[in-house]
């Protein structure tokens, strides 16, 4: 059975954005509310097994394990990608790999030695005209903020943040600027924020609180009317880097090999430090759940917390130390499970049911079309992702599911349908084949068992895909 067109679907159940889009509407009951607000915040590199209610033991972070007792926890969310700058363009446009402008990390070096060039900044940016949800959403009335990284664009270019939606930025503009958390300047707007206090290698302003005093800032400014606030901070990419008050809560709790630096900074305590990153982020997740709450606004307002792509594996980083792909295989750059799963929790009181657990197959480029039926407007026709709220408002009954979900990277394929999953390494003409519903850590290539279903997964990296100028396959 092929995929089904969604305005045929709602159609069929006599429900039209509208019905979708608001809390009065018929899946829920009650009485009109104005458009919620909505707030996405996305971490950097964390694992799916990196947060409590994921199964972290040795990592504490209370406030995202809150927003899953409030909310909805999803076993199988799926990142836009592998790496950052392609997994930020498939949540933003809506399309998956196969169609996505950016499928790669692409550091543009037809402009110049980007790695030792200071003045360089941005990575291939987003077009002209680009169609994103800060776009869709500020033309419905919304006011768009998005704080920290960003990835899809430089200072000058048609990738910046404020020519692609949004009304407000702060943060990092290039990925490679981000790497460090004492950057000697940071981005508003487009006015260069010069961070005096970090000059000439100083440590004294830490990037990610001035990014979450100004999320909490645009939240304050804009309370009083319907916002979207892109959240993707830094934590926990490296380098490793945190404040002596967050690094004492971890400081002698395991046993420690010092990681001396290189690209990335080094550090005496590189487990501790980690750890201690992931927690003062996750109190910066409780700082604008209490906000909300303070403001008035929480009951109308959906709160989403997820992950760029899976764990990393350098700059003094131990995942297998803290489990942090829980029980999948890859790491960060991998296609495997343990590179793109991701976690995903969300609340949203009187809509989402609290403590509840879904298995809804999902990924990054959904959330255009979800967010879309929640302010009453209609996505783009060309875009991959199907609406996720019927399952987050508990109607599983009327959820549109996949024909599958599809990734490329770097000559490297992934696709998964159903319970099969195919993966095709760069170079191998062979795919290897796995069923996750009995091996989600692929560790079983039932690829010669099953030559209908290998035969069907090779056919699917074809026609999923276009070709791209830039990312090649």
């Amino acid at each position: 059975m092929g995929p089904i067109d969604r305005r045929d679907f709602n159609k069929a159940l006599g429900l039209g954005a509208a019905a979708l889009a608001l809390p009065g509407c018929t899946l829920t009951g009650g009485r009109p509310e104005s458009k919620p607000n909505i707030i996405y915040i996305l971490a950097d590199d964390l694992g799916y097994g990196e947060v409590g209610c994921y199964g972290q033991e040795k990592i504490k972070t209370p406030s995202i394990d809150r927003i899953a007792a409030n909310g909805v926890r999803f076993t199988q969310h799926y990142s836009g990608n592998t790496v950052c700058a392609p997994s930020r363009c498939a949540l933003l446009t809506g399309k998956h790999m196969g169609h996505a402008y950016i499928r790669g990390n692409d550091e543009m070096k037809e402009r110049g030695d980007v790695w030792n060039d200071p003045a360089i900044e941005g990575q291939r940016p987003l077009p002209a005209g680009t169609e994103t949800i800060a776009t869709m959403l500020k033309r419905a009335g919304y006011a768009t903020g998005a704080m920290g990284k960003w990835g899809l664009g430089g200072p000058s270019d048609s990738g910046h943040p404020n020519d692609q939606g949004f009304d407000e930025w702060y943060g990092y503009l290039c990925q490679r600027e981000a790497h460090s958390y004492y950057p000697t300047h940071l981005w508003r707007n487009k006015e260069k924020h010069v961070l005096e206090a970090n000059r000439d290698g100083a440590q004294g302003d830490y990037s990610h609180d001035l990014i979450a005093d100004e999320a909490l800032g645009f939240i304050r400014r804009n309370h009083d009317r319907p916002f979207f606030l892109y959240v993707p901070f830094c934590i926990p990419h490296v380098s490793l880097q945190v404040p002596e008050d967050s690094l004492a809560e971890y400081a002698g709790l395991w046993p420690e090999t010092p990681f001396k630096g290189g690209h990335y900074a080094g550090h005496a305590t590189p487990r501790a430090a980690y750890a201690a990153m992931v927690t003062r982020m996750d109190r910066d997740v409780g700082r604008i759940l209490d906000l909300i709450e303070e403001l008035g606004i929480g009951d109308n307002t959906l709160v989403v917390f997820t992950s760029d792509n899976g764990p990393t594996f350098n700059g003094g980083s131990d995942s297998p130390f803290f489990k942090s792909a829980g029980p999948f295989r890859g790491l960060k750059c991998s296609l495997y499970e343990g590179g793109i799963r991701v976690p995903f929790v969300a609340q949203w009181p009187g809509r989402i049911a609290p403590g509840t657990t879904s298995d809804h197959l999902s990924a990054f480029w959904d959330m255009m079309p979800t967010v879309a039926e929640m302010a009453g407007v209609s996505a783009p026709d060309d875009v991959d992702g199907l609406s996720m709220l019927p399952t987050l408002l508990g109607r599983a009954d009327r959820q549109e599911d996949h024909d599958y979900l599809y990734w490329e990277l770097r000559g490297s394929q992934a696709a998964r349908r159903g319970d099969w999953k195919a993966v095709r390494l760069k170079g191998k003409k062979k795919i290897e084949l796995y069923n996750l519903s009995d091996d989600p850590g692929e560790t079983h290539n039932v690829a010669d068992d099953f030559p209908a279903i290998s035969a069907s997964m090779a056919e699917l990296f074809h026609t999923a895909r276009t070709d791209s100028e830039f990312f090649p396959l």
